[in-house]
């Protein structure tokens, strides 16, 4: 049982490196180079670890499976970390002194790092199950060989061919564990990047369908009344026609600015603002188009609101809000505007309105770049205002009732004022 316990301690010490290395340095180095170097010395770990708390048994008899992390480092990252590991358990072996194991190690090092490293190329090119067999032959291979140069130099027994034959099945059922969980992972890992690949030529597909169609259809409609403006009995009306074209390349043209909002990466001018202030003007702003909308706008703002953020890109957000809300209403309301702090850690600014409301389907697709409720609406404008304010660390909530109105609830972190 106490053998069994050691080797349950050295297989342990094996998988740690698979482990530190598919949990904290695949996602976060990205350099070849410094992956092999981390690697290699994870595997120098390994062996000293498994050398310095080897199987017992006998009079001073000792055994560990260091061949494994060997094998693995030199398949895996190639000919100088097998070198350099190579040469670690040489110099491990010497400083506990002279004995016939260190000759038995160095003589079986010699003769089976060159086939390693001659077999490497091949292996990284193969497939799983192939892998798995390459590793396995070396590793019978190489505790045969070991067997057989320990008992010419130390003599034969019962016991420690015994001991021997239950370390050699050992080993090679490590080397087939480590080798196809090291495999299995990587699948996943590969699986896992493909589908977020597809994930995105999937949102890049649709976002650019929808922009396409909404670009094509005022693009379409300016090319009809262009071609309308050369019709010669219709003088009169080529005003109008012109109006209407120019209107539809502004919406054109709106759509475009909306897009690029969403998808250019945006620069950090954070800086410390006063909210309430921001809100202020962006209510007067809107002031005179709420009033060809038969809107009131009624502010309770308190101006004591320091956040942290980009004015430009506040203002970007919040105008596209209370913009919104204005346009819920087609037969005229009220729009309430607050701004107030919370505590000492949040301050909060709502938009309530009175118009047409949304039932919960439609509150849990807003802010999609294709979802709007407006006719000619592309959804970009909206999920450009929800990715702002998750930018400076903050939140938006919806509530909503249909034909009773709808609330937005901003919530920013507090900032001290300088």
């Amino acid at each position: 049982m106490s053998i069994l316990k050691d080797f349950l301690l050295q297989l342990t010490l094996m998988v740690i490196p698979i482990f530190s290395y598919f949990t904290f340095i695949l996602e976060r180095v990205k350099k070849d180079q410094t992956i092999k170097i981390i690697m290699t010395l994870l595997w120098g770990m390994s062996i000293l670890l498994c050398m310095s708390f080897p199987v017992e048994y006998g009079e001073g008899a000792r055994l560990d499976i260091r061949f494994i992390p060997l094998l693995l480092g030199t398949l895996y990252l190639g000919v100088w970390p097998g070198i350099f590991l190579s040469v670690l358990i040489i110099l491990y072996r010497l400083c506990h002194g002279m004995s016939t194991g260190v000759y038995t190690t160095v003589l079986v090092l010699i003769l089976f790092l060159p086939v390693i490293l001659y077999v490497q190329k091949t292996f990284i090119r193969v497939n799983k199950d192939k892998k798995v067999l390459m590793a396995i032959s070396l590793t019978l291979a190489y505790c045969f060989t070991g067997m057989v140069l320990s008992g010419l130099l130390n003599g034969f027994s019962p016991d420690s061919i015994k001991v021997q034959s239950i370390h050699l099945l050992f080993m090679m059922g490590v080397s087939w564990f480590c080798i196809g969980l090291i495999e299995k992972i990587r699948e996943i890992h590969q699986l896992r990047l493909d589908v977020q690949d597809a994930e995105k030529f999937k949102v890049i597909s649709e976002l650019t369908s929808v922009f396409a169609h909404e670009i094509r259809n005022p693009m379409q409609v300016t090319r009809g009344f262009l071609q309308l403006l050369d019709e010669p009995d219709l003088p009169h009306r080529k005003k109008e026609f012109i109006k209407i074209s120019l209107e539809e390349l502004d919406r054109a043209n709106d759509i475009i600015h909306d897009f690029l909002a969403f998808g250019k990466p945006s620069v950090n001018t954070n800086g410390i603002i006063n909210a309430g202030e921001q809100v202020q003007r962006l209510a007067t702003l809107i002031q005179t188009f709420s009033v060809n909308q038969l809107v009131e706008i009624k502010t309770d703002i308190h101006h004591d609101c320091w956040i942290e953020a980009n004015p430009q890109k506040l203002n970007q957000s919040l105008i596209n809000i209370l913009k919104n809300a204005v346009e819920s209403m087609p037969n005229g309301g009220t729009v309430w505007v607050t701004c107030h702090p919370l505590d000492d850690k949040r301050i909060q600014i709502t938009f309530k309105d009175q118009g047409i409301g949304m039932d919960q389907k439609q509150i849990d697709r807003l802010g999609s770049p294709y979802y709007s409720l407006k006719e000619k609406g592309t959804g970009l404008g909206m999920m450009v205002s929800f990715q702002i304010i998750r930018s400076f660390n903050g939140r938006i909530m919806v509530k909503s009732e249909e034909g009773v109105g709808t609330e937005f609830v901003i919530e920013l972190p507090r900032a001290e004022r300088k």
